[in-house]
């Protein structure tokens, strides 16, 4: 006989007393004076001929903000019981470390420090702004934990989308990186309902493959070993292609997904013709307006003289990567964690999006003088934004009364 699920009160923990607090907690953390005096002068800043230029959207977002304070909050108010969260809160390495320090141990990964299984009803999970998949929302729910969910509302405008898609027997063809906790998420809500199905792509190049069979067939087994881990079990690509309907990762750019869509609806009108294609095709646009704002916003400010970018955040953050992948286009760029891979006036460490890992660029800080352009991902807090201008500066022998000055 199955147990009913345990139901726990739910508990609010945006009062205003709490939310001052962790307002004021999460400003002593994040907060930078200088980035706050930059933002209302214009984002530029100049001194004996460095000059450091903002773009003017960066750094956290309204949805990160929110599931920081929710989860700051939680430390709070839960201080009599264990707490917990499913992964890493955002893709930043500084700030999950500052949930760590807050008592909160990870459940999920190759960091976790406890098993969902180990869960009582006394303790707290939080979600993620990305979410979690419906097996493991389900558990904790029917453990009956206290569920704080910090799910981001764009991600869950993406839900929406692929259950809508797996009810009327559509399948999701999801842009996105089938590795990523968000696609996972998303995935699972694709086959909620116990028939839909979904296909994960990735590059214009697995697009094109998918265009490829949806035109003419091809060999099943090297389409299902191509797409190997980023497909619904049973998904057949000669049944589950028949009706479609893209979604993305929210923090994808803006212009491969359309390109993704626009491809994968022409082939679509290959195969079934304009007016039958109306109805085996489906696109919604669920682009997170965050991370579009910060591509337009460097994009913007590409088009002015800058000689080399700067990109602060996590290396697993999809939406900063973005930013490196465009400023790589144009100009030199270094992708760094933080102001310490700044290592000398020679000497950088930054990650290279090509080989995955951090790699050394000599000589790589032109003398002055120079334009040097920053941006953040919407995980970075501002504070390491604060200490990478710090640190040009400071390689230049520009102190902080100088630079406030």
């Amino acid at each position: 006989m199955s147990l009913e699920p345990v139901k726990t009160p739910r508990v609010n923990l945006r009062t205003p007393d709490v939310m001052a607090a962790v307002q004021a907690q999460v400003e002593s953390h994040y907060r930078s004076e200088i980035v706050d005096q930059l933002r209302s002068t214009g984002g530029t800043l100049t001194r004996r001929g460095i000059t450091i230029k903002l773009a003017k959207q960066f750094g956290f977002c309204y949805g990160v903000e929110r599931a920081i304070d929710l989860a700051y909050a939680a430390a709070k108010v839960f201080t009599h019981q264990r707490l917990f969260i499913l992964g890493e809160i955002i893709h930043n390495p500084e700030v999950n470390d500052q949930i760590r320090a807050l008592g909160i141990k990870n459940l999920i990964g190759k960091d976790k420090e406890e098993d969902v299984e180990n869960l009582t009803s006394e303790d707290v999970v939080i979600v993620p702004a990305f979410g979690t998949e419906v097996s493991t929302f389900a558990k904790i729910k029917e453990l009956g934990c206290q569920i704080v969910d910090t799910t981001c509302g764009d991600v869950m405008s993406v839900w929406k989308r692929v259950r809508q898609n797996a009810n009327d027997d559509v399948t999701s063809i999801i842009h996105g990186k089938a590795s990523h906790e968000e696609t996972k998420a998303t995935a699972s809500r694709a086959t909620q309902n116990g028939r839909g199905h979904y296909l994960v792509v990735l590059t214009l190049e697995d697009t094109d493959y998918v265009c490829e069979y949806i035109r003419k067939g091809g060999d099943k087994a090297t389409f299902l070993k191509k797409f190997e881990g980023g497909y619904s079990t049973g998904f057949d690509p000669d049944l589950h292609l028949r009706r479609v309907g893209v979604a993305n990762q929210t923090t994808m750019m803006r212009g491969e997904t359309e390109e993704v869509q626009h491809r994968i609806e022409i082939a679509m009108r290959d195969r079934d013709g304009q007016e039958k294609a109306r109805e085996s095709f489906r696109f919604f646009d669920t682009i997170c307006g965050a991370t579009q704002e910060r591509q337009d916003a460097l994009s913007d400010m590409l088009k002015a003289p800058v000689d080399l970018l700067l990109v602060v955040g996590g290396y697993n953050s999809s939406n900063t990567s973005h930013l490196a992948e465009m400023g790589e286009a144009k100009l030199p760029t270094y992708f760094i964690r933080n102001a310490s891979r700044l290592e000398s006036h020679e000497r950088i460490v930054h990650y290279s999006l090509h080989e995955k890992r951090e790699i050394i660029t000599d000589h790589w800080l032109p003398s002055e003088p120079v334009i040097i352009g920053i941006t953040a991902g919407a995980s970075c807090p501002n504070n390491l934004i604060e200490e990478t201008i710090l640190r040009v500066f400071e390689l230049h022998g520009i102190e902080l009364a100088e630079i406030k000055s």
